[in-house]
């Protein structure tokens, strides 16, 4: 989970927005997660990303990327593939995932 929001960002920009339901802790999750982490802070348009989960095991990601060619790229990045099919195959048992197009955003951080 991340602990900290991504500020108010420029529009437009683009939103993935995955929603899964799977088990706390499956086995080679954490570390796959953590790899993914480290690939997707240097792909070009990455922006932030923001995640969080319950303790029944519903969970949200929202990643940020400056464009669709961005976005695109990372879908077809061969380590974050792999894990997609992984993920099908043995850690979720359900998922959604919704792209859009943000044209409006703005934070706020009390003083």
């Amino acid at each position: 989970m991340t602990q900290s929001l991504v500020a108010g960002l420029e529009p437009p920009y683009y939103t993935a927005v995955f929603t899964s339901i799977r088990p706390d802790a499956p086995e080679g999750y954490g570390e796959t997660a953590a790899r993914l982490h480290e690939l997707v802070k240097d792909m070009p348009g990455f922006l932030g990303y923001e995640s969080a989960r319950t303790p029944g095991g519903i969970g949200i990601t929202v990643a940020y990327f400056r464009d669709l060619e961005g976005l695109a790229a990372w879908r077809r990045q061969p380590e974050h593939a792999e894990a997609q099919r992984r993920g099908r195959e043995e850690w979720y048992e359900a998922y959604s995932l919704h792209i859009g197009k943000v044209e409006r955003s703005h934070s706020f951080v009390r003083p």
